[in-house]
């Protein structure tokens, strides 16, 4: 029997999304940075569960909507397997000292002559090796505020530094669950996204850098590094410390750069640390074994517990304990969750068709490549405002414009890099986002004040916008395959 469905209103299709963005400003003020624990993912399903009851108001069947959901969430699989292998490799690489050789080596970086340039340098650095900014943030940003202040420097420029930098590290690591995310949603593969991201990134970094140079000119040479010393003394007691510690890193990176695949890379990466761990950080291991009554089955336990659980390696302040410690499959499971939840709301909103009735307004004013960028930006900056969540800012538009691209004729890793410009990179911008939030929360800067000096949140989408006007660096699918993608959409 056939079953006539009807084209949802612009109210029918408003309001699931009007009811998740009050759900999710809810969730921000009653949970805070503990919102996306939980409370985001009920948000999310809810509003799936009312776009669900429109669309039956509209003929649709529950066995159509399933099917959507389905078919959605298998596109973020991928990712979600690369993920979890993050959090495998990331126990690995604390375990083998891996991670706190490349914080080691960054922190040599710092002297007083370019305070500000080198903060952002060391954060940078910092969170390429583990994959967030926000732990970045939390522990060698927060030492970063603390020289700062004993040197009476600008605790605004400082934050600045700080934030650009661990931006910077997020999106250009494979570690970073938002960098994971972006290709997934548009449809690309990791290390050709992260690619094609460096060529508005690494300019970006560059003129920031120069920046935060001419504003630290003036800066005092007197300056207290005692923190950071203590810092780098303390990493030294704890793990091996030395240039072979970085030969993972290496295998890791020969590996992107031969264009292998993602998943399979990692997982490499994950095993070489594991050896490492077993060959360089024998005290470690053993310590972290002592209570097995054999020491050999007790290390390759420590290993294989870093691969599924992380470790948890203490040190003399809770800063550095926190630095050193996690990884582990799951610890990714909170992030799984997250994305699974908000895969369901995107595809019962495109199912039903409530995600086109939203998007062909904003399409009218599509006239070019660069008005579909623009267009983009503004609307991943729209949903960070609105949803006060990077992820929501980067699935809602990835499934709203994915169809849009593919007509333009556009390769995917345009999209995901848009996404990436402005979803992810803008979130730490607005002081009620949970990224704000949390930069606010661990920094004691308020987003609006250094808001001005974080360069690279501002070069990274004006760039990303810029190329696309300038045709430069857009690349464009093959008519063959762009054809077969607009006949598949359709």
């Amino acid at each position: 029997m056939t079953v006539t469905t009807k084209r949802p209103s612009y109210l029918q299709a408003l309001v699931p999304l009007l009811a998740l963005i009050a759900m999710l400003s809810s969730s921000v003020y009653l949970f805070g940075e503990d919102s996306s624990y939980g409370p985001n993912q009920i948000a999310l399903l809810i509003a799936a569960a009312i776009a669900t009851v429109i669309a039956f108001k509209n003929g649709h069947r529950w066995e159509s909507i399933e099917a959507g959901i389905t078919s959605g969430i298998s596109v973020a699989l991928g990712a979600i397997l690369i993920i979890l292998m993050v959090g495998s490799l990331i126990g690995t690489w604390l375990l083998a000292g891996i991670v706190p050789t490349m914080i080691y080596y960054g922190l040599e970086l710092l002297s007083p002559s370019w305070f500000y340039a080198a903060a952002c340098v060391i954060c940078a650095i910092v969170a390429l090796s583990i994959g967030s900014s926000w732990t970045t943030a939390a522990t060698i940003g927060v030492a970063l505020i603390g020289v700062a202040t004993g040197m009476e420097l600008s605790l605004a420029i400082t934050a600045g530094a700080v934030v650009s930098g661990a931006y910077f590290g997020d999106k250009m690591s494979p570690l970073s669950d938002t960098t994971n995310l972006a290709p997934a949603v548009a449809g690309t593969e990791l290390f050709g996204h992260i690619r094609y991201m460096s060529l508005t990134a690494f300019p970006a970094l560059a003129i920031s850098i120069v920046l935060f140079l001419i504003l630290g000119f003036r800066a005092s040479s007197d300056a207290n590094l005692s923190s950071l010393v203590a810092m780098q003394e303390e990493l030294q007691g704890i793990f091996n410390i030395g240039l072979h510690m970085l030969i993972p890193l290496l295998v890791l990176f020969a590996l992107a750069v031969a264009k292998k695949p993602a998943l399979p890379s990692i997982l490499v990466g994950a095993l070489v640390g594991g050896l490492w761990a077993l060959l360089f950080q024998g005290d470690l291991v053993a310590s972290l074994a002592a209570e097995r009554p054999f020491l050999l089955v007790g290390a390759l336990e420590v290993v294989w517990l870093a691969l599924a659980s992380g470790v948890q390696i203490q040190a003399t302040s809770a800063e550095i304990t926190s630095l050193i410690s996690g990884g582990g499959m799951e610890s990714m499971i909170n992030t799984v969750w997250l994305i699974i939840s908000a895969m369901t709301f995107g595809a019962v909103m495109e199912t039903t068709g409530a995600l086109q009735k939203l998007i062909r307004g904003i399409l009218k004013l599509v006239k070019s490549t660069g008005s579909l960028v623009t267009a983009t930006v503004f609307t991943c900056f729209g949903a960070n405002v609105l949803t006060a969540d990077q992820y929501m800012a980067i699935v809602l538009p990835g499934r709203m414009f994915r169809e849009a691209y593919a007509d333009q004729g556009l390769d995917p890793r345009v999209l995901s890099r848009t996404l990436e410009s402005s979803g992810t990179i803008t979130s730490a911008l607005i002081p009620w986002n949970t990224c704000g939030a949390y930069m606010f929360s661990v920094l004691g800067v308020y987003p609006l004040h250094y808001a001005p000096f974080a360069f690279f949140l501002l070069l990274v989408p004006t760039l990303t916008v810029a190329y696309a006007f300038a045709d430069f660096k857009i690349l464009k699918l093959p008519k063959t395959d762009a054809h077969e993608n607009s006949t598949a959409t359709a």
